[in-house]
């Protein structure tokens, strides 16, 4: 960490979804050194004991719960308080790799649950908090299934897409308004989410593909790192952007 990034965050609340591992707590980890206040959920409790171990003596508050559960977000409102300036919408699930002929509604259902409604509850929540004091970043994670259809299955591919598209659609409205709303779009991330081959014919179609265009994994620090450029004043200029952060894979 470099002396012009270490107070970046100082005065600032800043919500983190999925905070309890993977990019979320990395995201999390680099705004309380940075300075910030952050308040981390996510939905296994003991990780976020963990993680406010780990940052003892840092700003981190903790809110269990399942961020699509309106009770999570009414929770994780209460406890920012009366000003959030960033959110960074992490949490996300994947889908097995399902195609379209095969998809259960559970499977659909579920997945876009956390991977875009959670997030439009929850954005949709700080916004009027960001709107009154003048501004604030959202930073949303989409993936490189956002850019393509041979990344996930269909509920996952669909979710990350359609994530994009809201992220544009709060840029273009709220950005008049001081609202700063940007994406970033992961390929493989040393994460604990779980990506079985749920789907014989998807890893027929799938499966060669991915092991001739995927990068190196990315470890989550890295993830973190464009998020929180993305959350802080460095990316002032930037609004409604899907930046890759994929290791090049995007342009093969």
């Amino acid at each position: 960490m470099t002396a012009s990034t270490v107070a970046r965050f100082a005065d600032k609340t800043i919500i983190v979804t999925g905070a309890g591992s993977g990019i979320g707590r990395a995201t999390a980890t680099r705004i309380a050194h940075e300075g910030g206040r952050v308040i981390a959920t996510d939905v296994v409790a003991e990780r976020l004991d963990a993680l406010r171990e780990e940052l003892s003596g840092l700003a981190v508050e903790t809110v269990v719960g399942d961020v699509s559960a309106p009770d999570t977000i009414a929770a994780l409102i209460e406890a920012a308080g009366d000003h959030v300036d960033g959110l960074a919408n992490v949490a996300g699930i994947m889908d097995a790799f399902l195609p379209p002929s095969e998809v259960d509604d559970a499977t659909w259902d579920r997945v876009l649950s956390v991977n875009l409604t959670g997030p439009m509850r929850l954005t949709r929540a700080v916004l009027p908090l960001m709107i009154a004091a003048g501004g604030g970043a959202i930073v949303n994670v989409a993936s490189e299934a956002a850019l393509r259809g041979s990344a996930a299955g269909v509920a996952y591919t669909s979710s990350k897409h359609a994530i994009a598209g809201f992220t544009k659609s709060v840029a273009f409205f709220h950005g008049p308004q001081g609202i700063r709303a940007n994406a970033v779009a992961p390929g493989a991330v040393a994460t604990n989410i779980e990506a079985p081959m749920g789907s014989a014919y998807a890893a027929g179609r799938v499966g060669p593909l991915l092991q001739v265009v995927v990068p190196p994994v990315a470890q989550p620090e890295q993830l973190a790192a464009a998020i929180t450029w993305l959350l802080s004043d460095d990316s002032a200029n930037v609004n409604g952007a899907l930046l890759p952060s994929d290791g090049g894979w995007s342009v093969i």
